[in-house]
């Protein structure tokens, strides 16, 4: 037996009641929920919390396989809500924070939910729902009424101190747990129904890639809404008796700085944006600044050095005791991965979508490969559909016990995203190397195809170009037969440049970007093929809108 399946034996039934007995039962003492600078639950507080949460659905007459919305901010009571929901054989349908009005009314009608947990904080967005019965989050937190009233709910008639499960609904592997709402980077959002089995398998699994301890501690920044954090960073750390901790407010330098100081986290998710941010500004500009750190900085060995410093200081920054920084949601920069290898920073890489509970592929700290996903996780089996002789790219499909049973109330939909015999069409593009690690080279609907028929992958024009100093973001896009690329300019850096070499500064700004737009146009046609070529570069003023995961919306443009 692996040294992770010890606390869970992988023959035991994959569902969340079986989960939280078994959690329960082996960490019953330990802490398991936290917001930053608050007291934890303990896994004996959270049975209770879970079995009052539980207790309130179902004297408001809630069944099984009824769907139930989840509104909030992170939180443990976000948690317990999730836990009580599924636990009782009904669905839990999470929905996005930063989701419009419009879209949470769309979803609650196309769900058919009756019920909601919402934040306070979030109720305005929900306002002209009616009909909803409307249950408050906050109102979840754990008190001595709440702990007596899932005491005595529990108790025996034979022994009134006894605590004994109550009788639930009988609730099977392949029973729906989550109906999840994706909002990607091609507009509508589709309900991904997944089951017991496709989240604890899942979890279960990627225990393979990086084994979970009880004295492991998660710091949460990524929203529970997402499948990425509801697997990997609530069901996996309940699953082998973790601690998760929560900020409770939007992860700013200011909130997130002193919690990695005090939590001290072994084990943390995120997205390529950050870690790329904290590269470009902390490492690389630094670097790049002046004139006699620019030449040491090219020399490699100078610049190994200088990369094993920053690692050190980095790894101190976020508490000094990480073992494992996910990085997942999209593809991560090749120079901010290339200074995360030479920096020894313990990072790893996972793919997968909503549709497959996510993971699908992942490599563990120091297993990497540049630019590689990993290998196919243990029970999934990857194929590339129509490979190109040349390269070897084709269409990413997959299999394994953890893609979805269907997209909600979408049979047509469903069907086409299924290959005839059965395979799971991902939509991404990529090939397998020699050590079958799968390497990603973008999404199928997002290639241009070239004058000459040739593809051109523009994920790979845009690393390029965000790679330049004072260039935050880029999007390239076909515009009347012409390969452009959007930018958009760190304007508050370059002003400050200008400042500083200029009085008439305010007069330089229109030359100094037009001049910049030129530059990259050059300096990224010299180190392309000839038909990815750029024809224009343009000025995006505001920020491109992004995904939870920080992806760009692509469709928008």
């Amino acid at each position: 037996m692996n040294e992770t399946e010890n606390n869970l034996n992988p023959a035991a039934i994959l569902t969340i009641p079986a989960l939280l007995t078994n959690s329960v039962k082996n960490y019953r003492d330990l802490p398991a929920l936290a917001i930053y600078g608050e007291q934890s639950l303990t896994y004996g507080d959270l049975d209770k919390a879970v079995t009052s949460a539980r207790k309130k659905l179902a004297d408001l007459q809630v069944k099984k396989e009824e769907s139930v919305a989840i509104l909030g901010t992170n939180s443990p009571e976000w948690v317990i809500s999730f836990l009580a929901i599924t636990s009782m054989g009904a669905v839990a349908v999470p929905l996005l924070t930063d989701f419009s009005k419009e879209e949470i009314k769309n979803i609650i009608h196309h769900s058919g939910c009756r019920y909601i947990f919402v934040s306070q904080s979030l109720r305005s967005k929900i306002q002209d729902l009616d009909q909803m019965v409307i249950l408050s989050l906050e109102e979840l937190k754990s008190d001595e009424k709440d702990e007596e009233a899932a005491r005595i709910s529990h108790a025996s008639p034979k022994d009134s101190h006894t605590v004994t499960e109550e009788p639930m609904a009988e609730i099977s592997e392949n029973d729906t747990v989550s109906i999840i709402y994706t909002s990607g980077t091609t507009g509508k959002s589709k309900g991904v129904v997944l089951s017991h089995r496709n989240v604890l398998w899942t979890a279960q699994k990627s225990a393979l890639i990086q084994p979970i301890y009880p004295d492991d501690r998660f710091l949460s920044i990524l929203p529970l809404s997402h499948t990425y954090e509801n697997t990997i960073g609530m069901v996996l750390p309940l699953m082998f008796g973790a601690s998760i901790t929560y900020l409770g407010k939007t992860p700013s330098p200011s909130i997130l700085l002193p919690a990695l100081k005090e939590v001290k986290p072994t084990i943390m998710l995120t997205v390529p944006l950050l870690i790329e941010k904290i590269f470009k500004k902390q490492v690389r500009d630094r670097f790049r600044d002046h004139f006699l750190t620019r030449i040491l900085y090219s020399i490699l060995p100078v610049r190994l050095l200088l990369h094993r410093l920053a690692g050190r200081k980095l790894q101190a920054t976020f508490g000094g005791q990480l073992r494992f920084f996910g990085i997942g949601g999209a593809k991560l920069d090749r120079t901010t991965e290339k200074f995360l290898r030479e920096a020894r920073f313990p990072y790893a890489i996972g793919y997968g979508l909503t549709e497959t509970s996510p993971m699908l592929a992942g490599a563990a700290p120091f297993k990497t490969r540049l630019q590689a996903s990993g290998p196919a996780m243990e029970g999934v089996s990857i194929r590339i559909e129509n490979p190109d002789k040349h390269t070897g790219i084709g269409e990413v499909v997959v299999k394994g016990d953890n893609v979805m049973q269907g997209y909600f109330k979408e049979p047509e939909l469903t069907r086409q995203v299924f290959t005839s015999d059965g395979w799971l069409r991902t939509g991404d593009l990529g090939c397998l190397d020699k050590k079958n690690y799968l390497h990603i080279r973008g999404r199928l609907k997002n290639i241009i195809l070239g004058a000459s028929g040739e593809n051109i992958y523009p994920e790979d024009i845009e690393s390029i170009i965000n790679n330049i100093k004072y260039v935050l973001e880029s999007l390239v896009i076909e515009q009347k037969g012409k390969l452009v690329a959007l930018v958009h300019l760190n304007m508050e850096e370059m002003e400050e440049k200008i400042n500083h070499l200029k009085s008439e500064a305010a007069q330089q700004i229109n030359e100094k970007i037009d001049q910049l737009l030129e530059e990259i146009k050059i300096y990224v046609n010299e180190r392309v093929h000839k038909s990815s070529r750029l024809q224009a570069v343009m000025l995006q003023t505001v920020p491109f809108e992004r995904t939870p995961t920080l992806k760009i919306k692509r469709y928008l443009y």
